[in-house]
């Protein structure tokens, strides 16, 4: 008790394990889609990624597998203490989903090579890259 009669909690040191990780965790895991897409290479194919980005909840990555595109969208089973609303009858993917190290433990982005979660960063990239980045307008319209 403190010394105004209320009583003091204790903060209570729980040990993390992948059997518990998910119930200490809001969901994380179940509130984007990710899908992997071939290196772009080309003026035409960074043109396309920008568009991509430039819808709202969408991010591009690179890390040591290759190049993917982020869908930022809450499963819309996710119970709001973030357990899953259907876990009996989960898609197969959620089954296989190994949690031994997951966004809980580090962000994904710490192993990101480039990551691009706005039009504006991904349009700086692609000016330094590309030289000429304006010029790809000319050449469309000609």
């Amino acid at each position: 008790m403190t010394r105004e009669g209320r009583i003091e909690k204790i903060p209570v040191r729980t040990e993390v394990s992948g059997s518990n990780k998910c119930g200490l965790c809001t969901g994380k895991c179940c509130t984007y889609v990710n899908q992997q897409i071939d290196g772009p290479r080309s003026m035409a194919d960074f043109d396309q990624l920008l568009w991509q980005v430039a819808h709202h909840g969408i991010e591009i990555y690179r890390d040591g597998d290759g190049w993917f595109v982020i869908y930022n969208t809450r499963c819309r089973f996710l119970e709001k203490d973030g357990r899953c609303g259907i876990y009996a009858t989960r898609p197969q993917i959620c089954r296989n989903y190994d949690n031994d190290h997951c966004e809980f433990d580090e962000p994904a982005e710490k192993h990101f090579d480039l990551h691009f979660d706005t039009y504006e960063s991904l349009d700086r990239y692609c000016r330094k890259r590309f030289r000429n980045w304006d010029r790809r307008f000319t050449s469309a319209t000609e």
